[in-house]
């Protein structure tokens, strides 16, 4: 043994011997250890009693595979890779294997593609360059003579094949796609759906292939083809008219599966192919939506899958919802729909939770278009409220809610307080939200009304949402008859507990409204309570002083306090003592509310009773028009804005001719500027203040307050319901880019009015050429006095990026004296969540717009 041993190593040395150094490096190779197999690795692993130990072996047998690969070792790549493989799956870095994977695909040998593919799907994505290099191995094994080669290769591609890859074997896969071998047949489609995804403009060349997919009686076939029709439908819609056509075939086969016997081939709980079931309803839905025909050919199959199929397994009420999605997306009949629906009643007594959620969800889809059909499993759906799940308890909410009607009202009303009352604090604003809003619409008396608001008042807490206060209060002061009960009830609750902060707001805006009322005990509704001025007010100082008050509460407590001296007659004197107390506050609201306060008292005592009196009955804004509540300083007050405030300009008051002057004189003229569709009012008057802190006190209308008349007919009104306001047809005025700036681009178009020749209309255009919608955008402008200017309401606020649309808005401009045009324009808008707002000046109006 040492002699040879001795030999070989001297044949190694021996110089000028290279023929015979390479054998003896083979026969090294050979004596080398070979490495453990797969088995082996895992069982090794699953010994490892620490993390620490498992990473150790990991390291340790991918320095051994890293040696292997480098010296070329083509007997044991298939093992490496295949570990490999293993510890990619446990997440460890694999990447290292890329190259070997290819290595393998490229052998002959159909155990090395096996593991060189599986590789390849795992390893390689279409980001790395690497995956290219097996393009010309994947072409040559889809021609491949043994099948099981051919359906790797399609495997690989429809995995991870590139767009690049795609386009290159299309054709290759398109003739699969009609070969007659069932095996390849299924295979391909799949990939065919891959290739579609990433190159859709090669849909049209597995048409023709498609026309016989749905003739074979495989059912993998069956199954992948029309996984492929779906796909196809969803990205064209000329192929899914194309594909209509198909409607009764699939039908048909639909029928069979239902009507066929017991194949053990493909039962599943005693359903025959339920995966295919599934997807040829998906494949109907769609291509009976918003088609009448087709949607008539498919109604009788649907009413035997939705009363044949077995319910007692989780597969047949898999295939069941996808039969209820199917009915309530066509135009299914009536009869069909209260079918699909009664079925989601079922759904929600079943065990499963899934299943339940899913019910729940589909019938709130439903709600809308079959309410009658729904209602009918009310008791059943109230009962989901009492349920474990939160998933579940949330959607049965929701569904209650879209059930209440005003003959429902009173009884669902219970069931939702009872429950407001038991659940978690998450579900209490949005279900104390529902209520007030639903009470609102179907409320069937004012008392009752009432009640229910103090009920979630002390019930939900401090969980009531800021927005519920002010909407209180405009309800309470709608109620005239109700005031006295109202005040009582309230009063009542505010002494028990002060810590609901909602119910405090509400309880002392109201007795500081009704003060007299609480303490004169004329409250008709049921027994009196007697109260005194002294009770009241040690109500509304405890508040102040109670640590659990937040500021706003203070707010409405001081106020309150105001408000009865103009009410009580014996306690004048201990409100202007904790009024004056105020005037030193460390927060600041309160002390501004007491200062001011001080000097009503003090200088302007004679307008206090004018300043305080009751408020008048508030109406509540829509977003085209009417009215509003609105919240300042913690406090309710009513905005009321003409619903014809739009069409009215005003004319400046004698203080007005100093103000707003933008374009270099005193001589402006106001601006009516309509509000963005959502952009709240604000109360006290924002005054256009175009150039930033100019004294705008006079200068145009203040929002929130009522627009003075005219002694004659505004120039925008004019024979407004006769005849067009401008012309239809261009008059030929050039139009002008009046701003572009940080992608901004806004463009004045130009028509003259039918009317009033002396009238200007210029349509701007809004457009935005960068990457982020610009959001609350509002655009503002300002002209001299000798001419008078009308903003009318914007088509939007919010103008999309990349130039996908446009916020068009109309100004009307009246040029009695034929002047030259001037304007100044101020633009401001959010982008990326940071505000913008600039200036500018508009001089280049083409002379055919004001001669």
């Amino acid at each position: 043994g040492e002699a040879g041993g001795r030999h070989f190593e001297c044949e190694l040395r021996a110089p000028g011997s290279r023929v015979g150094g390479a054998a003896a490096l083979r026969s090294l190779r050979l004596k080398m250890p070979a490495p453990i197999r797969l088995r082996e690795l895992i069982r090794t692993i699953r010994t490892a009693r620490t993390q620490a130990e498992e990473r150790e072996m990991i390291q340790k047998e991918c320095a051994s595979i890293r040696s292997s690969f480098r010296e070329e070792d083509n007997t044991y790549r298939c093992r490496n890779v295949a570990k490999l493989l293993y510890m990619h799956m446990l997440g460890y870095p694999a990447h290292f294997g890329q190259l070997e994977c290819l290595k393998l695909i490229a052998s002959q040998k159909f155990t090395d593609k096996r593991i060189g593919y599986l590789g390849a799907m795992l390893l390689l994505d279409e980001r790395q360059d690497v995956h290219l290099l097996m393009t010309n191995c994947i072409k040559n094994d889809l021609n491949h003579s043994t099948q099981y080669v051919q359906g790797l290769a399609l495997c690989t591609l429809g995995c991870m094949g590139s767009s690049e890859m795609c386009r290159d074997l299309a054709g290759e896969v398109e003739k699969l796609l009609k070969t007659s071998n069932s095996y390849l047949r299924k295979k391909a489609a799949l990939c065919a759906v891959h290739v579609i995804r990433k190159v859709p403009e090669l849909m049209e060349m597995f048409l023709p292939a498609t026309k016989n997919l749905l003739n074979e009686k495989n059912h993998g076939v069956l199954h992948t083809s029309v996984v492929l029709l779906t796909e196809m439908c969803e990205r064209s819609p000329d192929m899914l008219a194309h594909f209509r056509k198909l409607v009764p075939q699939l039908v048909r086969i639909l029928k069979n599966l239902i009507m066929s016997g017991y194949s053990p081939e493909h039962d599943v709980s005693g359903i025959s192919d339920p995966f295919l079931q599934v997807r040829i309803l998906r494949l109907l839905r769609m291509l009976g939506r918003n088609d009448d025909d087709s949607s008539e050919a498919m109604n009788d199959i649907l009413a035997q899958v939705a009363t044949n199929t077995e319910t007692s397994k989780n597969v047949g009420n898999a295939i069941l919802y996808e039969t209820v999605l199917t009915i309530m997306d066509i135009k299914s009949e009536s009869g069909l729909r209260v079918l699909a629906i009664n079925i989601l009643g079922r759904f929600l007594l079943n065990n499963d939770k899934n299943i339940r959620y899913v019910a729940l969800t589909s019938l709130l889809k439903t709600v809308q278009t079959d309410h009658n059909a729904v209602q009918r499993h009310r008791s059943t759906i109230v009962d989901c409220l009492k349920d474990l799940d939160v998933s579940i308890k949330r959607r049965a909410m929701e569904l209650s809610f879209a059930l209440v009607n005003g003959n429902n009202i009173r009884g669902m009303m219970k069931e939702l307080l009872y429950f407001l009352d038991l659940c978690d604090p998450d579900f209490k604003a949005d279900c104390a939200s529902s209520i007030f809003l639903a009470g609102e619409k179907f409320a069937p008396s004012k008392r009752w009304h009432i009640d229910t608001i103090m009920k979630v008042l002390t019930t939900a807490g401090s969980y009531v949402r800021d927005d519920a206060v002010p909407n209180l209060i405009q309800l309470i002061t709608n109620g005239v008859e109700m005031h006295a009960y109202t005040v009582q009830k309230l009063y009542k609750a505010v002494w028990e507990d002060i810590s609901q902060q909602p119910l405090v707001q509400v309880g002392a805006w109201c007795m500081g409204e009704y003060g007299d009322l609480l303490v004169s005990g004329q409250c008709e509704e049921e027994e009196p309570i007697q109260v005194t001025e002294d009770e009241v007010m040690d109500v509304l100082e405890n508040v102040l002083q109670s640590s659990m008050s937040s500021s706003v509460t203070r707010g409405y407590s001081l106020t309150a306090i105001m408000k009865l001296s103009t009410r009580f007659t014996v306690n004048v004197n201990r409100i202007r003592k904790i009024i004056s107390i105020y005037g030193s506050s460390i927060d600041v609201e309160l002390q501004q509310r007491a200062v001011e306060y001080n000097a009503l008292f003090k200088k302007f005592d004679h307008m206090r009773s004018a300043l305080l009196e009751r408020m008048p009955i508030m109406e509540k804004i829509t977003t085209n028009g009417l009215t509003e509540i609105a919240q300042t300083n913690g406090e309710a007050e009513p905005i009321i804005v003409d619903a014809k405030l739009a069409s009215i300009t005003i004319q400046p008051s004698n203080q007005a001719n100093d103000l707003l002057d933008l374009l270099g004189g005193s001589d402006v003229t106001p601006v009516i500027q309509t509000l963005p569709p959502s952009k709240p009012n604000s109360v006290g008057g924002e005054l256009l203040d175009l150039l930033g802190g100019l004294d705008l006190s006079g200068g145009t209308l203040p929002l929130g307050v009522q627009a003075p008349q005219f002694s004659q007919t505004p120039f925008l009104l004019d024979s407004l319901a006769s005849q067009p306001v401008f012309n239809d047809l261009s008059s030929g005025i050039p139009p002008v880019t009046a701003y572009s700036k940080g992608g901004l681009n806004i463009d004045f178009n130009f028509e003259r009015s039918n009317t009033n020749p002396n009238v200007t209309v210029v349509t701007i255009n809004a457009t935005n050429s960068t990457e982020e919608d610009m959001m609350d955008f509002v655009f503002q402008a300002a002209v001299p006095k000798t001419f008078q200017l009308q903003l009318l309401s914007p088509s939007n606020n919010v103008i999309p990026a990349r130039g996908a649309g446009a916020v068009t808005q109309v100004i009307k401009v009246l040029n009695p004296q034929k002047q030259q045009l001037r304007m100044r324009i101020k633009v401001t808008y959010n982008l990326n969540g940071s505000p913008v707002q600039d200036l500018a000046e508009v001089n280049n109006f083409p002379p055919q717009s004001w001669q």
